[in-house]
């Protein structure tokens, strides 16, 4: 849609929602939100509880702008929702977004296309890994609940009592977790805007491990854009990162995380609504490229639609 039929649609942010990630979602919608006022849209904050449906009817809603994080936003479960509604929204689709916040989904796909990412296993809540958690891995390695995002959950451990510890912390988040090799480099990320590979930034915390406290407290990190990467690998990056976008069907923003080691690297997962807060990385990213942020939530806006239907369209022809 153009941004002037936009100004004539009744908008609807969905922030919030019940997910471990509502105090980062109300971060980022209230920041799109004053974005959207400012510009002049008929815009509207709604926290995306068990009643959106009533909600969105309620309020006469015609597109809705998600800015929600984790289970119950970012998983096709609002995205199935306001499909079945008809009403447009930015962002990927149902697929995309079941698959991205899936990380064993996700590192499964980027095996088949050829992406590299790190050797991992898989540990049910339930499996007998207690008997024997440990046996046979190399430490350290990385422990994270496989269906949440803003580094929730995510662990460094470095011996057997750690990785039991880990494990427990992950299972308050979701029933399955990785263990996952752990590569001692340089943290990455790529964001994308509709197609559009941004420039990329490094990620140094200050403890060295980018965890949730690093990620949203100022001055806990150190972001450095652009990474300084040769161009060769840059190159290879950027090539790998539209690889991954398009094979799990992103749409809208999108941004996709890695670790570098020398010339190799590794994808560790994929946002479908990456963070829109004074911290986040899309923004800067964006920022780079000479992108203001008014324009960046407009051209997220901007891509605003109904995903099952486009699909249908394009496999047509």
């Amino acid at each position: 849609m153009t941004i002037e039929e936009l100004k004539t649609k009744r908008i609807a942010v969905l922030m919030g929602g019940p997910s471990a990630e509502r105090a980062v979602s109300l971060r980022t919608g209230q920041a799109a939100l004053d974005v959207l006022l400012k510009q002049g849209y008929q815009a509207q904050a709604i926290d995306a509880g068990f009643d959106l449906d009533q909600q969105l009817r309620a309020q006469g809603i015609e597109v809705a702008f998600i800015a929600l994080h984790g289970r119950f936003g970012e998983d096709g479960t609002v995205q199935g929702l306001l499909e079945m509604m008809r009403i447009p929204y930015t962002g990927s689709g149902i697929l995309a977004s079941s698959l991205a916040i899936d990380k064993v989904a996700t590192k499964k796909m980027l095996i088949f296309h050829g992406v590299p990412t790190p050797h991992f296993r898989v540990v049910q809540e339930h499996d007998a890994w207690r008997d024997n958690p440990g046996d046979g891995d190399r430490f350290p390695l990385v422990v994270k609940p496989a269906l949440e995002g803003s580094t929730l959950g995510i662990s460094l451990v470095r011996n057997r009592d750690e990785l039991i510890a880990g494990l427990e912390e992950a299972f308050n988040f979701a029933a399955v977790a990785l263990i996952e090799e752990y590569i001692d480099g340089m943290e990455i990320t790529v964001s994308v805007v509709n197609g559009e590979v941004l420039p990329i930034i490094q990620i140094a915390p200050q403890g060295g491990f980018y965890d949730y406290h690093a990620k949203y407290t100022a001055g806990q990190t150190e972001y450095i854009l652009p990474a300084p990467l040769s161009e060769e690998l840059t190159a290879r990056i950027k090539e790998h990162t539209a690889t991954v976008y398009t094979a799990l069907g992103c749409a809208g923003a999108a941004r996709v995380d890695y670790m570098v080691r020398g010339e190799e690297y590794f994808c560790l997962e994929v946002n479908t609504i990456p963070g829109m807060t004074a911290t986040s990385l899309l923004p800067k990213a964006a920022a780079h490229a000479g992108m203001s942020f008014n324009a960046l939530v407009e051209q997220i806006l901007c891509g605003a639609a109904l995903k099952v239907e486009q699909r249908n369209r394009d496999q047509r022809g």
